[in-house]
C-alpha cells in the first residue's frame, strides 16, 4: 500500500510537471510567434506633452513614469528644450536615467533644438553649432540612447545649403561615432522638408552614423507649399534610424485625418524598417493625453493588420 501510494504521488507529480512544461512551452512559443509578427515597436515623443510641460504641470523627470503608467509605453524620446541646461549635469542625468530604469522604460533618443544651425554659411557659427551638440551626444550615450535628433538648418541656394548641411552633419556624425551615437535629421521645415534634398544630404554625408527621422507631417516648405508626405517619407526611409508618427486630428473611426497611417506604415515597413515608431501628437481638438491614446490605438490597430497580412 505504501509503495503504491508513493508510486501514485510520483506519477501525479510527473503528470503535473509535464502539463506545466507543456503550457510553458506553448506560452513561450506563442510569445515568440507574437514577437516575430510584431513589425515595429512604439515609443512616445516628449513633444506630445509640450503644453503640459511648458505649463509646469509636469516635470521632465516624470516623463518616463507618465509614459509607462498613463500610456503603457516603455520607450521614450526626450526633447532637450525641457532640460536645456542639463546636458553636462551628471547628477541630473543620473536621476533621469534611474527614474526611467525604475519604470522599465528605455530612453531611445533626445531631440535637439536651439544649438545653432549645422549648415550655417558662416564657418565660425557652423563650427560652434557642431560643437554645441557635443554635450548632447555625450548625454545621449550616458542615458543609453541610440541617437540624437538634429536639424539641417542652413541658408543660401539649394546646392549651397546641401553642401553646408552635409559638412556640419558629417563632422557631428564623426563625433557621434566615437560615442556610439547616431545623428539623425528630421524633416523640420525649409529645405529639410523636401525629401529629395534631405536624401541628397544623406548621400553627401555618407556616414553610417548619420541618418534620418522621417516625420509623417513636417512637409511644409513655406510660402503655402507642401511636399507630398508619402513621397517624402519614401525618400527618407532608406536612411531612417527612427520614425515619427505625427498626429493632429482623428475622425469618428479613429483614423488620423491628415495622414493615411496604413499607407504610411506600409511605406515604412517596405523599406525594411523594424525599429521604434514614435507617437508625436500635436493636435488641439483632443487633450494631449487623449491624443496620445488615440495615436497609440491607431498604431496598434495598423500594426496588427500589417502583421496579419505578412
Amino acid at each position: 500500500m505504501m509503495k503504491d501510494a508513493h508510486f501514485s504521488a510520483d506519477r501525479r507529480n510527473f503528470l503535473q510537471q509535464s502539463a506545466c512544461a507543456g503550457l510553458l512551452a506553448a506560452g513561450l512559443n506563442a510569445e515568440i510567434l507574437g514577437m516575430q509578427k510584431k513589425p515595429f515597436d512604439i515609443s512616445l515623443a516628449e513633444w506630445s506633452l509640450h503644453r503640459t510641460l511648458f505649463a509646469r504641470k509636469m516635470d521632465n523627470l516624470d516623463f518616463p513614469r507618465v509614459a509607462k503608467l498613463d500610456f503603457g509605453i516603455e520607450a521614450v524620446e526626450f526633447v532637450n528644450q525641457f532640460f536645456k541646461d542639463k546636458a553636462k549635469d551628471r547628477t541630473y542625468l543620473s536621476e533621469l536615467k534611474k527614474r526611467a530604469s525604475d519604470q522599465g522604460v528605455k530612453i531611445v533618443l533626445i531631440m535637439i533644438d536651439g544649438e545653432g544651425a549645422l549648415g550655417d554659411p558662416d564657418d565660425a557659427k557652423r563650427n560652434a553649432a557642431v560643437e554645441n551638440h557635443y554635450p548632447w551626444v555625450e548625454a545621449a550615450n550616458f542615458l543609453g540612447c541610440h541617437s540624437i535628433r538634429v536639424n539641417a538648418e542652413s541658408r543660401g541656394s539649394y546646392d549651397e545649403q546641401l553642401s553646408l548641411a552635409a559638412d556640419g552633419l558629417r563632422r557631428l556624425s564623426e563625433f557621434g561615432e566615437k560615442h556610439g551615437i547616431n545623428v539623425i535629421v528630421e524633416n523640420h521645415g525649409g529645405l529639410s522638408s523636401n525629401g529629395e534634398w534631405l536624401s541628397a544630404v544623406m548621400k553627401r554625408v555618407n556616414h553610417p552614423r548619420c541618418g534620418t527621422l522621417p516625420d509623417f507631417g513636417n512637409f511644409n516648405l513655406g510660402g503655402g507649399r507642401m511636399y507630398d508626405r508619402y513621397k517624402g517619407v519614401a525618400e527618407l526611409m532608406p536612411y531612417a534610424k527612427a520614425v515619427s508618427a505625427k498626429s493632429n486630428d482623428f475622425d469618428d473611426a479613429g483614423n488620423e485625418t491628415n495622414t493615411d497611417y496604413r499607407k504610411m506604415m506600409r511605406i515604412v515597413l517596405e523599406a525594411g524598417y523594424s525599429g521604434f515608431v514614435g507617437i508625436e501628437y500635436e493636435g488641439r481638438t483632443l487633450s494631449e493625453h487623449d491624443g496620445i491614446k488615440a495615436t497609440k490605438k491607431l498604431l496598434e490597430l495598423v500594426r496588427n493588420e500589417l502583421a496579419a497580412s505578412r
